[in-house]
């Protein structure tokens, strides 16, 4: 019989959107904006993480990646 495994405890995030309250789309333009939604290692974070809604979700990824191919973000943070 295999030992029962407590499930990991997930912290909740507070699902009010930004953009949403703000009625601001996600623009390439704002990289401060977009660094909130990157981790320091330069991955994008999901919106289990960030509480954003799937709508401007999926505006943050294109952004942040069409900020990277102009070379506004960087792809890889090297530590």
């Amino acid at each position: 019989m295999r030992p029962s495994r407590t499930p990991k405890r997930i912290r909740p995030v507070a699902r009010n959107c930004h953009f949403c309250d703000n009625s601001v789309e996600p623009s390439y333009h704002d990289i401060s904006i977009l660094s909130k939604y990157v981790t320091e290692r330069g991955k994008i974070l999901g919106r289990n993480k960030t509480g954003v809604c799937g709508k401007h979700q999926r505006g943050i990824e294109n952004a942040i990646k069409h900020a990277r191919h102009l070379a506004l973000m960087p792809f890889i943070i090297r530590a």
